[in-house]
């Protein structure tokens, strides 16, 4: 069965809220993987602490590809309540989780690419991000799609 992303004038309630509800699970997550950096820490002896900057960047990356690639959203945007979707409007697979958590990196990265990525949501109808149009997905309010 093929689906299709909401339209955002005639659906608008899948979209309602989504910049300051995706700055919320972006904070939440980010909190999530600090709680995951400083549990490997032990593990790595402490040593982790000489190469925190890189440990953030796996543990972030494999945080945000696992939680998309098993229901569509990060921890952060279970609590608020929003989920991505691809262009046909199924939820995202693993590859996709894994193609969007690339792109997110890579524009968290850098400055400019971020700044367009924030103004992205702002501006754009689907309040998609940089990844969101490069891959086509926007992320939804969850209690709409039910």
């Amino acid at each position: 069965m093929t689906y299709a992303l909401p339209d955002p004038h005639a659906q608008a309630e899948f979209y309602g809220d989504l910049p300051m509800k995706r700055f919320v699970a972006w904070l939440v997550d980010g909190v999530m993987i600090l709680g995951l950096c400083l549990l490997a820490l032990p593990i790595t002896f402490f040593l982790g602490l000489f190469f925190f900057p890189l440990l953030w960047l796996v543990l972030g990356f494999l945080y945000r590809w696992v939680t998309l690639s098993g229901r569509s959203a990060t921890w952060g945007m279970r609590l608020v309540a929003i989920e991505f979707r691809r262009s046909d409007g199924a939820r995202f697979d693993t590859g996709t989780a894994f193609a969007h958590t690339l792109i997110y990196t890579v524009a968290m990265a850098t400055l400019l690419l971020q700044a367009l990525s924030v103004a992205l949501i702002l501006i754009s109808a689907r309040r998609q991000s940089l990844a969101d149009h490069l891959l086509g997905s926007a992320a939804i309010n969850r209690a709409a799609a039910h």
